[in-house]
């Protein structure tokens, strides 16, 4: 006997209190990215201390990964959250009110203390509060990660046509009322809370599945950030040309990662796709490097870099969260400690190369790392090989720890 299901949009009121605050946290990601040029302008930095801006936000992000688990199931996931969304309101603003590109480096990092509190705990909150069991709750958090990730850039290009300044003073002005409405509006989870040992995120790393998959993620993340933080600089636009560049790119990233991905797995094996994406993503940024005189030639391969890069996200989470019998938060947890490392480094390892070559040498270095990504998967198969299996658990188990890993 068939039964409606309830409406997705039909939740109560501090689901979406959650839900708005999970869009601007991922807005987060790519914000910076239209002002890079006019921070590097207007505070007389080089391009490497500018993208130390990336650098230090993942950098923290990741590192802080490895304990919000241990922290969240001692203090409770609103206090969690709000503590999160306190810190990046408050270096948001500082980062806002800055004289110079070291202030903003420096907390752009408190930024990203804040942001790994709330987004890994933001899931598991609105799975927790949604009506209409966890599918439901799976396609809100879905909506607001493609929101967020296209959202950003372009919210960042239009401010940013005012001030560099104005698109922090935006996130300041967003995180607040989200703050606020968390506050009000989230009640106190009623289940009881076991809490996670602090060691669990490191010993997860010394089983190999895991161990593969984070090395390669790491190499691969390289890639993704040579082709987010470093090519607004030799395209050459304003603001807003960078705005609606990189939401295009978010848009592309979205698409393909809560609805191509998910189709291609149905068909193919996870480490077959991985293989398959990983030397076309090499080809995309082997072209984007020959091809970056020409601003539209580089658009079009920002834009399909984000087609296959939103494959490879949901693609390489999935297969982290089959690779081991650990709790999932803290499998996530392990393997984003590990990938967040190559986003911080690839944007002021791109300028560097920048400078002292030519544009095309940090493309072709980013390509390398990806085809490192690729061999990592090739040698370890024989440590991967169940994850090709078919899964045991349920499709909405299944995407939301895909959708943990992608927020992670």
């Amino acid at each position: 006997m068939n039964t409606a299901a309830p409406s997705v949009w039909k939740q109560p009121a501090q689901v979406w209190a959650v839900a708005f605050a999970c869009v601007v946290a991922f807005m987060g990601i790519g914000l910076v990215d239209p002002i890079l040029p006019a921070i590097a302008e207007s505070l007389e930095a080089t391009p490497v201390q500018t993208e130390l801006l990336f650098t230090s936000y993942l950098a923290v992000t990741g590192i802080a990964m490895l304990v919000t688990s241990w922290i969240s199931s001692r203090i409770g996931a609103k206090k969690t959250l709000l503590i999160g969304l306190a810190l990046i309101v408050v270096f948001a603003l500082l980062c806002a009110l800055s004289g110079s590109v070291d202030a903003v480096i420096g907390f752009r990092a408190g930024w990203g203390l804040g942001n790994a509190l709330f987004i890994s705990t933001a899931l598991a909150t609105i799975v927790g509060a949604a009506s209409g069991g966890s599918g439901a709750a799976i396609v809100l958090y879905e909506a607001a990660l493609g929101l967020g990730i296209a959202i950003g850039p372009l919210l960042g290009g239009l401010l940013g046509e005012q001030s560099w300044r104005a698109p922090f003073f935006g996130v300041v002005v967003l995180m607040a009322i989200a703050f606020v409405a968390i506050l009000a509006l989230l009640r106190g989870p009623s289940e009881k809370r076991e809490p996670v040992p602090f060691s669990a995120p490191f010993t997860a790393l010394r089983q190999p599945a895991l161990a593969v998959l984070a090395v390669a993620a790491l190499f691969y993340n390289i890639g993704f950030f040579v082709l987010l933080a470093f090519s607004p600089f030799p395209l050459g636009f304003g603001a807003m040309g960078i705005g609606f560049t990189f939401f295009g790119w978010g848009v592309a990233l979205a698409v393909t990662s809560v609805w191509v991905a998910p189709l291609l797995m149905r068909r193919m094996k996870r480490t077959h796709i991985i293989l398959v994406v990983l030397p076309l993503l090499a080809l995309d940024l082997i072209a984007a490097g020959l091809l970056v005189a020409s601003a539209t030639a580089l658009v079009v391969c920002i834009i399909v870099g984000g087609l296959l890069l939103g494959v490879m996200n949901t693609v390489l989470t999935e297969a982290v969260m089959e690779a081991t019998d650990l709790p999932r938060s803290v499998a996530s947890s392990a393997y984003s400690a590990v990938r967040f490392l190559g986003g911080a480094m690839a944007p002021p390892i791109a300028a560097a190369l920048w400078h002292a070559f030519n544009a095309t040498v940090p493309y072709l270095f980013a390509a390398v790392s990806v085809l490192v990504a690729a061999l990592t998967i090739l040698l370890g198969r024989k440590a991967l090989a169940h994850i090709d299996d078919e899964s045991e658990g349920g499709a909405a188990e299944d995407a939301e720890a895909i959708l943990l890993g992608d927020a992670a």
